[in-house]
């Protein structure tokens, strides 16, 4: 084999024989022995590709070749052949073989840093630390392996540590998980019994069920348990939503073929020029609309656009025959002023209280041929009018308390009575009466002042 063969560097040579040399005496062939560093069972694929971190052990402090080329490591409990090397130097076989220690102290260094770094499942590192600490008391390795076996003790009392937090921290999680998914499933059952905002509902519904899946660490058994009852909920709300909608349908279906009939109606009234009474059809029409609830969403609004395009329409009409109707009051209130300001003087100045009924008549006659007037000015025009029949009226009362034939009647009764006593008294003075023409005489007085009360009140009327 040539000295600068690269496969000379890499072949495990303990079991290697070498070619004899011509002329050469052939030496003794090497003796089977456990093959150093061998591969173990299960060793994790990480610690078997991680790079060396630690600088190369000196297999010269813990090992030895002796003449026949058996390999020994030494540890505190002695000697023990690990193999044998018959290939070259005896200093080749134990950097060979110590090379195979660093590559056992590098899956143990592997094994440390990922349970320092918690990036690995403690179980698993346990697992492999004992699968290694297994291996040393055979393993064809020379290098420090009382260092060695401590590392892996004390990686195994890590491991065992961490396998203890693990389970602590996954209790946590799952007390964790199940409380929170309690109280998920619970929410969601309240939002299935009492929700009527479907909407707000159904979007909390979905983000209830995107946490949900957030959370890990619940045991299969509990976690189908708590999902039954999320999903039941659910159930139940897309149910009773499902039945709202369909309700819901079926009222809006009912809403168009009410407004479908109040359009007809609203067709029939649209041509009607009984504008007060029409009015009062189309509000009663609007109102009836209004409770009628909404139609299918993309009917209600052309709906809506026909029932009002009817309803401007009268309306439009109905305005503008107020217009029309606005522009004569207008014309009419003026000529009733026009009235006022010509018999307000002429009545005022009649000189007989015939006359002035007259020119009052003839007034009341022109006013009710002109018809009606604006609003704003009934009030005024017809105060006009009233204050005129009010000053007539009261001239002709005060005439006829004057002319009361039965007042009159009353004051010569009264007169007459005065006379009568008067006759009397002096028939009875003249008969030597004295006391009774007395007495005739003051009765006489009393009815002469009734006679003179009476002709007074006429006189005052």
């Amino acid at each position: 084999m040539a000295e600068n063969d690269p496969i000379a560097e890499t072949t495990p040579i303990e079991n290697a024989a070498p070619k004899p040399t011509p002329g050469a005496r052939p030496g003794p062939k090497p003796h089977p022995g456990p093959r150093p560093g061998g591969p173990r069972p299960h060793a994790p694929a990480a610690a078997q590709a991680a790079p060396r971190t630690r600088p190369a052990s000196d297999p010269t402090k813990h090992g030895r070749v002796d003449e026949d080329g058996t390999v020994y490591v030494v540890t505190s409990g002695g000697e023990r052949a690990v193999g044998s090397w018959q290939a070259g130097e005896s200093a080749e076989g134990l950097a060979h073989f110590g090379r195979k220690y660093d590559e056992l102290a590098t899956e143990v260094e592997v094994l440390e840093e990922r349970l320092a770094s918690g990036t690995g499942d403690p179980k698993k590192i346990r697992t492999a630390a004992q699968q290694v600490a297994d291996s040393l008391p055979t393993a064809a390795v020379v290098g420090d392996l009382d260092g060695l076996a401590a590392r892996v003790g004390t990686l195994l009392t890590g491991a065992d540590t961490a396998i203890v937090t693990a389970q602590a921290d996954r209790e946590k999680s799952r007390s964790e998980g199940i409380a929170r998914k309690e109280t998920l499933a619970a929410e969601a059952e309240q939002i299935a019994a009492e929700a009527t905002q479907w909407k707000t509902a159904g979007d909390r519904m979905r983000t209830l069920l995107d946490e949900w899946k957030t959370i890990k660490g619940v045991d299969r058994k509990t976690d189908d348990a708590l999902w039954k009852r999320y999903s039941k909920a659910r159930d139940a709300f897309n149910k009773r939503r499902g039945a709202h909608f369909a309700e819901l349908d079926r009222e809006r279906a009912g809403a168009k073929a009410r407004k479908e009939e109040l359009i007809a109606e609203a067709e029939k009234l649209k041509n009607d020029t009984s504008w007060g009474e029409t009015s009062a059809k189309f509000r009663d029409l609007l109102a009836k609309w209004k409770a009628a609830g909404r139609a299918p969403r993309d009917t209600d609004d052309a709906l809506w656009a026909r029932f009002k395009g009817i309803q401007d329409e009268f309306f439009s009409a109905r305005n503008a025959a107020a217009d029309e109707r606005d522009a004569e009051f207008s014309e009419n209130g003026k000529a009733k002023q026009a009235l006022l300001d010509e018999y307000t003087p002429r009545i005022e100045s009649a000189q007989s209280l015939p006359a002035q009924k007259a020119a009052l008549r003839e007034l009341q006659d022109k006013w009710e041929a002109i018809g009606k007037v604006p609003r704003e000015q009934m009030g005024s025009l017809e105060a006009g009018i009233r204050a005129l029949e009010k000053k007539i009226k009261a001239a002709d009362d005060t005439q006829w308390r004057r002319t009361d034939p039965e007042a009159a009647a009353r004051a010569a009764q009264f007169r007459d009575r005065v006379a009568q006593f008067e006759e009397q008294a002096e028939k009875a003075e003249n008969a030597g009466k004295t006391k009774d023409a007395v007495r005739l005489r003051e009765q006489a007085q009393q009815w002469r002042e009734w006679a003179d009360a009476a002709e007074g009140a006429i006189e005052d009327r």
